[in-house]
This record gives structure tokens, C-alpha cells and sequence, in this order.
């Protein structure tokens, strides 16, 4: 699995991590099913999973879990605070360590903006405490782009997590560089357009580039394109299914398209 630098610190992490939106929001009968996922996503060399308390049930899931793994303090566990009020922020994000299990989580985010400069004062705190190790903000739409790009500048966040695939290409007009600029991480989340990608081409072969570059499935284009800038730390698409999972870490390994090539894959997906 390719690894990519926190810019921060020089922390490394693989390319491609696991999203949890809907796919694990289920009850106790549903665990051992998803434990299987995230068993087989540590073997495929997977570490980063994401999560937020506007997620349902993901995160009590993923605490419960993970507890099944041989070294279960070797995810990088990152979530979110979604909540309006100082006092009230800090009851969900320890809400949401209690979910977790995790005395202290890798990465927390304010989730879609709300609150922020209140979280994040909260958050600079903690992380002065040692209750996170790296703090961030997100968004998932295009619209809301240009409201994260303030925060890129200012040196107080050490991630961004917002939306970017081949079909949703707007982040690498700006928002991309600026990360590169400023040393910020990047987490992409709706790499495959919340699946609208995949309806789109249902009925398209796999372009003749894709088979060039050896790679096998449409999961496996969508991924590397996004993997492929320089700027993009780990893209995270959620699944429950273990035959997606394992297309999906596949597009984790060398080769990744060059410039020319992923100008190809651009007129190939504007043709399909």
C-alpha cells in the first residue's frame, strides 16, 4: 500500500482508508458481518477509518470491532463534533471517545463547519492535553469548498476533509493546492460521488487506459485518479461488502497514473 506524509509531522499513512457513513450504522446482528470488513481491511494494509456521531450507530461499531482486531491501538481512528455550543461539543467528542473506546482519538474534525471556531478552540486545547493528536475540518459539498479555504492558511488545523473524484474534479482548481501550500492533510471523502460514478458508467466498458495502466475494475480508475495528485493524503469510500474492499485497496498500490495518463482517464470518463 503506497503511504503518503501527515505534512505536519512525517507521519505515514496508506492511500486509501475506510469510510463509515451508512455502511456501518447497524445493529448487533450486523457486527460480525462488518468486523469481517475491517479484518480484512487491516490485512490489506489499511489503518485510517472514518467516522462522525451524525453517522448513526458507526461509531459505537467501530469501537465495538475494533476491539476484535490483534492490535486494535493500530487504527487511526478519526471522527467528528457536529453540534452547536462550547459545553456541548465537548460532551459529544467525549461521547464520542466512550464510542470508540479510544482515551485519546487520532483525528477529530469539525464536521461540515457547524460551530467552528468554538470547536476549535476546544480542540487546540485537547490536542495540548494529548486527548487528540491532529485536528481538522470538512465539508462534502462543491459549494462549501470555498468556506474551508480560509482555514488552510492559518496553521491551526492539520487536516481538511472535503469531496473529490473524477466526476467531481472542482477541488483541484484551488482547494488541493492549497493543502500543498499550507502543509495541510488531505482526507477525500465521496470518491466514488456517493456511487453516482458507478450508475453513470454501469454499461461503459473499462476504458483502453485503464487496462494499459493493468488496472482491472472501474473502483480501481475511480481511486487511483483521486490517489494520483500529489496533494490527496488518503481518499476513505465506504463499504460493508469485502469484494469491494479488496477492489478498493487494490487501487492502493503502484501504478498510479502520471499527468499525461490522467488527462486520458479524464477524456475516457467524459466520453463513457
Amino acid at each position: 500500500m503506497i503511504q503518503r506524509a501527515v505534512p505536519r509531522t512525517g507521519e505515514l499513512l496508506p492511500v486509501i482508508g475506510l469510510g463509515t457513513w451508512q455502511t456501518f450504522d447497524v445493529g448487533p446482528a450486523e457486527y460480525d458481518s462488518r468486523a469481517r470488513v475491517l479484518a480484512r481491511f487491516v490485512e490489506l494494509g489499511g489503518r485510517l477509518v472514518d467516522s462522525s456521531p451524525m453517522y448513526g450507530q458507526a461509531e459505537t461499531v467501530v469501537g465495538a470491532i475494533s476491539t476484535r482486531l490483534p492490535s486494535p491501538g493500530s487504527l487511526f481512528l478519526a471522527t467528528k463534533v457536529w453540534i452547536r455550543g462550547r459545553d456541548e461539543g465537548r460532551a459529544q467528542m467525549q461521547a464520542s471517545r466512550d464510542k470508540l473506546r479510544r482515551p485519546r482519538i487520532d483525528l477529530m474534525q469539525v464536521h461540515n463547519l457547524l460551530d467552528v471556531e468554538t470547536h476549535l478552540e476546544t480542540l487546540a486545547e485537547y490536542k495540548a492535553l494529548g486527548m487528540v493528536r491532529y485536528i481538522g475540518v470538512t465539508h462534502y459539498t462543491v459549494d462549501a469548498q470555498r468556506q474551508l479555504e480560509p482555514f488552510l492558511a492559518r496553521g491551526d488545523i492539520d487536516f481538511v476533509q472535503f469531496n473529490y473524484s473524477l466526476a467531481v474534479r472542482a477541488a483541484e482548481a484551488r482547494l488541493l493546492p492549497l493543502a500543498a501550500e499550507h502543509g495541510v492533510a488531505t482526507l477525500i471523502n465521496r470518491p466514488f460521488d456517493s456511487g453516482d460514478s458507478f450508475r453513470r458508467i454501469a454499461r461503459a466498458p473499462l476504458p483502453s487506459i485503464a487496462r494499459d495502466l493493468g488496472f482491472q475494475t472501474w473502483a480501481q480508475l475511480l481511486l487511483k485518479y483521486v490517489i494520483s495528485h500529489a496533494a490527496v493524503s488518503c481518499a476513505i469510500p465506504a463499504t460493508s461488502d469485502i469484494n469491494h474492499l479488496e477492489q478498493n485497496m487494490l487501487a492502493g498500490h503502484d501504478p498510479l497514473p502520471d499527468a499525461a495518463e490522467r488527462a486520458a482517464i479524464v477524456r475516457a470518463w467524459d466520453r463513457a
